[in-house]
C-alpha cells in the first residue's frame, strides 16, 4: 500500500481542536491483534482510532496536547511497533526493493520448512516406510521448522504474553510447542525413543499409550501449513491494493517546463502553480491545468474508464496523468502535488480502505476476546477428556486441535481484503467510494434522484430545430443569425454560432453589430440588416406557421429566438441544454436495480418535463431554489424512502448531504465532490448504476466472507474438541480458511 497520509496532522503544540494522523503499524498478525492497539489508542483521552489489519495502518483523531510521539509510545507499549509513513516517492529509488518483504519472507519460510516437513508426515502417517529409529530423524527434521520456522509466531506469542495478552499467534505457539514438547518427553524419557516403535496417522482422536505417541507431524505439518496461509495472505493483500499503487504510479514523472522561453526538463515534484509546460505527442500531461495553446485529444482513460479520446484547445482544462493523443499543447499548471485530481482520487481511495464496515467492527470485537475464550476452552476440552476418559495422550490431542483450528483470522480478513479489491477495482472504472458505511447505504436505496444541469443533460446550450418561413432557405437563415451571434458571449448566441458553423460551413463576417439588452442583437452581414432575438419592434408580425413553431417549441422546454433581416421575419431557432446520450440508457440500468428515478431542476417544468420524456423519468420536481433542493429530499425521506442523490454543481451540495448516499459527478464542483459519499470521475450518468452495483457487490463479498468466517469458527471448534479432528487436519483447514477469504474477496477484480 501506499505511504501517504490521509491527513495533515496540526503542528505539535498547536491549539487545534483535533488533528489526524496515520500511521503504519507492525507486528499485528491476526484480527486480534488489530482490536488490542485500537482499543489501546481509544483508551488515550480523545483520541478517536480505527485500526485495519489489512492495510496495516491507524487512522488517529487526536487532540490538542497529545502529540504524535504519544500515540507511537502507546502503540509500541502494547508490543506493536508504529511510524508516520515517509512522504511519497514519485519515482522508485534505485535503493527502494523490487519485491515486498513481507511475502518474500514468508514465502523462504515455507519452501525450507515444506521441505523439512514432508518427509516427517510421510514417515508419521505411513508405517512401512517407518525403519528402525525412523522417529529421530523426525526429530532432526521437525526441530528446525518447530524453532525457526515458527519463530515469528513464538516471537509475537511471547511479546503479547509480556503484555498480558493473547493473539492467534499464542493458539499457534502455544500448540505446536506443546506437540514438539510432548514428543521430546516420550522419545527421551518415554517408550517412544525404542527401536522398532511404529506410529501411525489418524484423523480423529483415538485412545493411546501417550508415553509411545509422538507428535511431531503434528508440530511440523502445522508450522508448514500456517506459514503457507500466511505467505498467500500476505501476496493476496498485496495484489487487493495493486490498483490504489497504479493510482499513484500513473502521474509523469518528470516535466518540460517553459523558463526564459526555453523548455527545461524538471522533476513533476518541482512543478508550481502558473508555470507553463509543454506537453508532446504521447506524453502524460504533468499536473492539472488549462490548455493555453495548441489543439489535442487528450485520452483520460486511465482515470476515468471512458476510452473514447476528449477533444482539448486554449481554454480547456486537463487533468494530471492523462495521455495526450494528438498535437502539441502548452499547458499552465493550476494545481501541483496533493491538489491534484490524481492526488485527491488516491486519498478518497486510501481513506475508503482504512475504514471499517458496521459489519466489521462486530467482527473485530469477537476477535478481540475469542483468543482467551479459546485458551479456556482447549483446557477444558484437556479436562474433560482426561476425566471421561483418562488417557492423557488422548486429551492432550483433543486440547491442541482446539487451539490450533481456533484462529480467527479469516473473520479478520474478511471485511478489509474485499474493500481494498472492490473500491481499488472501482478507482480503475472512474468510482471513488469513500467510506465502508457508504456500502451499506447502496444496500437500502430505493429512490435515485437525478439533478438535471450538468448530470442528465450537458449543462451546454445546443442547437436543437431551425423553422423557416415559406420560400427562405434553412442554411441562409442559419448563416446570418450565426454570423451575428458569434460576436455575442451569451450562452444560447454561442449555441447558434457553433450550431450554425456545424450545418452551413463557413459564418461571414458582421458589421455594425448590436447587442440590444434584454432583446438580442443586431448587425450588418452581406448588406443585409439582420436581428436575432425576442420579436420587437424591428421585425413584422410573425408568420403563422413561425409562432406555431416558436410556440411548440417552448412547449417542449427549447429557447426558441426569431431571425429576421430587412424587417421580415425569416425563421425561428430553438436551443436547449442537450440531453447527455448515455443518460436514457442510464436511467433504464437504475430501474434495472430497484431504483425509482425522480428529475430535480430549477428549470421551469415545461424544460424539466420534456427532459424527463427523452430519458424515460414520470417523477418530475421543478422550479426549486437551491435551498429547496435539501427539502425536497427530505420530502422524499419523509414518504419512508431512502434517497440516493446525483449532482454536479455548489447548488446540489446541501442535497448530496442530506441524501442517504450522495453521487456527485467528478465534472462538477468540489463542493459537490466534497459532499459526495461516491464520486463519479466520469460526467456519464451510467457510471451512477456501475457504482451502485459495484458498491452492492462488494458488499455482498463481505458479508459472504464473514458467514464463511464464523462459520468455520462455529463448527469447527467443537469437532475439534470433540476429537474428530488431529491437529495438522486443523492446523491445515485453519490456514485455507484465510487463504480462501482472501481469493473470495479477488473476485472483485473482474468486475465490468
Amino acid at each position: 500500500m501506499s505511504g501517504t497520509t490521509t491527513a495533515t496532522p496540526a503542528p505539535i503544540g498547536t491549539a487545534a481542536d483535533a488533528s489526524e494522523v496515520e500511521l503504519l503499524i507492525g507486528g499485528m498478525t491476526c484480527a486480534s491483534c488489530a482490536a488490542r492497539v485500537e482499543k489501546k489508542l481509544n483508551r488515550m483521552g480523545g483520541v478517536t482510532a480505527t485500526v485495519n489489519f489489512a492495510t496495516e495502518k491507524a487512522k488517529v483523531s487526536y487532540p490538542a496536547g497529545i502529540q504524535v510521539a504519544d500515540l507511537i509510545a502507546t502503540v509500541v507499549k502494547t508490543g506493536y511497533t508504529a511510524e508516520e509513513p515517509p512522504p511519497p516517492q514519485p519515482e522508485r529509488t534505485a535503493q527502494e526493493p523490487a519485491e515486498d518483504p513481507e511475502p518474500a519472507s514468508y514465502r523462504q519460510r515455507f519452501t525450507v520448512c515444506a521441505l523439512l516437513a514432508l518427509p516427517v508426515v510421510l514417515l508419521s502417517m505411513i508405517p512401512a516406510l517407518q525403519f528402525d529409529n525412523w522417529q529421530w530423524l523426525a526429530l532432526t527434521l521437525a526441530a528446525p521448522v518447530v524453532v525457526w520456522g515458527g519463530l515469528p509466531f513464538h516471537e509475537a506469542a511471547w511479546t503479547n504474553a509480556r503484555h498480558g495478552a493473547a493473539t492467534m499467534d499464542t493458539l499457534v505457539s502455544v500448540g505446536t510447542l506443546a506437540a514438539f514438547g510432548w514428543s521430546l518427553w516420550a522419545l527421551f524419557f518415554g517408550d517412544a525413543g525404542m527401536p522398532g516403535m511404529h506410529d501411525e496417522f489418524r484423523f480423529t482422536v483415538s485412545r493411546m499409550d501417550g508415553a509411545s505417541t509422538i507428535y511431531l507431524e503434528v508440530a511440523a505439518g502445522v508450522v508448514a501449513f500456517i506459514l503457507l496461509g500466511r505467505y498467500l495472505e500476505a501476496r493476496s493483500k498485496r495484489r487487493a491494493g495493486a490498483a490504489l499503487r497504479a493510482l499513484l504510479e500513473l502521474g509523469a514523472k518528470d516535466v518540460a517546463v517553459l523558463r526564459g522561453g526555453r523548455e527545461t526538463r524538471v522533476p513533476v515534484s518541482q512543478l508550481a502553480v502558473g508555470d507553463r509546460f509543454v506537453v508532446r505527442p504521447g506524453e502524460k500531461i504533468a499536473t492539472d491545468g488549462t490548455v493555453v495553446e495548441g489543439a489535442s485529444a487528450v485520452d483520460a482513460s486511465m482515470l476515468t474508464g471512458e476510452s473514447v479520446p476528449v477533444d482539448v484547445g486554449v481554454g480547456d482544462a486537463v487533468t494530471g496523468a492523462t495521455v495526450n493523443a494528438g498535437g502539441r499543447l502548452v499547458v499552465e499548471a493550476a494545481r501541483v502535488g496533493a491538489d491534484t485530481q490524481l492526488a485527491r482520487m488516491a486519498k478518497l481511495v486510501e481513506d475508503a480502505q482504512n475504514g471499517k464496515a458496521e459489519v466489521q467492527r462486530l467482527a473485530d470485537r469477537i476477535s478481540a476476546v475469542f483468543v482467551p475464550v479459546v485458551m479456556l476452552i482447549a483446557v477444558g476440552t484437556f479436562g474433560v477428556w482426561l476425566g471421561v476418559t483418562g488417557d492423557t495422550a488422548a486429551a492432550f490431542t483433543a486440547a491442541v486441535a482446539v487451539l490450533i483450528i481456533a484462529c480467527p483470522c479469516a473473520l479478520g480478513l474478511a471485511t478489509p481484503t474485499a474493500l481494498v479489491v472492490g473500491t481499488g477495482r472501482g478507482a480503475q472504472l472512474g468510482i471513488l467510494i469513500k467510506g465502508p458505511e457508504v456500502l451499506e447505504s447502496t444496500r437500502r436505496v430505493d429512490t435515485v434522484v437525478l439533478d438535471k444541469t450538468g448530470t442528465v443533460t450537458t449543462g451546454r446550450m445546443t442547437l436543437h430545430e431551425v423553422y423557416v418561413a415559406a420560400g427562405t432557405d434553412e442554411k441562409e437563415v442559419l448563416r446570418l443569425a450565426g454570423a451575428v451571434e458569434h460576436a455575442s458571449e451569451h450562452p444560447v448566441a454561442r449555441a447558434i454560432a457553433l450550431g450554425a458553423e456545424e450545418r452551413a460551413g463557413r459564418l461571414p463576417g458582421v458589421a455594425e453589430f448590436e447587442n440590444v439588452p434584454g432583446r438580442g442583437v443586431r448587425g450588418r452581414v452581406e448588406g443585409r440588416d439582420v436581428a436575432v432575438g425576442r420579436l420587437a419592434e424591428y421585425t413584422a408580425e410573425l408568420p403563422q406557421e413561425l409562432a406555431d413553431a416558436k410556440d411548440a417549441a417552448e412547449k417542449d422546454g427549447r429557447t426558441a429566438v426569431v431571425v429576421g433581416w430587412d424587417g421580415v421575419a425569416r425563421g425561428v431557432i430553438a436551443v436547449a441544454d442537450a440531453v447527455k446520450e448515455t443518460s436514457a440508457r442510464a436511467v433504464r440500468e437504475l430501474r434495472a436495480l430497484g431504483l425509482t428515478p425522480v428529475l430535480l431542476t430549477g428549470d421551469n417544468r415545461a424544460v424539466a418535463e420534456a427532459v424527463a420524456r427523452e430519458v424515460g423519468i414520470d417523477q418530475v420536481i421543478a422550479e426549486v431554489l437551491p435551498e429547496d433542493k435539501v427539502a425536497a429530499v427530505r420530502r422524499l425521506q419523509a414518504e419512508g424512502r431512502t434517497v440516493a442523490m446525483v449532482g454536479d454543481g455548489v447548488n446540489d451540495a446541501a442535497a448530496l448531504a442530506t441524501a442517504d448516499l450522495g453521487l456527485a459527478m467528478g465534472t462538477g464542483t468540489d463542493a459537490a465532490i466534497e459532499a459526495g459519499d461516491l464520486t463519479l470521475v466520469r460526467g456519464d450518468l451510467r457510471v451512477a448504476a456501475d457504482a451502485i452495483r459495484l458498491s452492492r457487490r462488494t458488499l455482498a463479498t463481505i458479508k459472504g466472507n464473514l458467514v464463511w468466517a464464523f462459520g468455520y469458527n462455529v463448527a469447527a471448534l467443537p469437532l475439534a474438541a470433540a476429537g474428530l479432528l488431529n491437529p495438522m487436519i486443523a492446523g491445515a483447514a485453519m490456514a485455507f480458511s484465510s487463504v480462501f477469504v482472501v481469493t473470495n474477496s479477488l473476485r472483485l477484480r473482474t468486475f465490468r
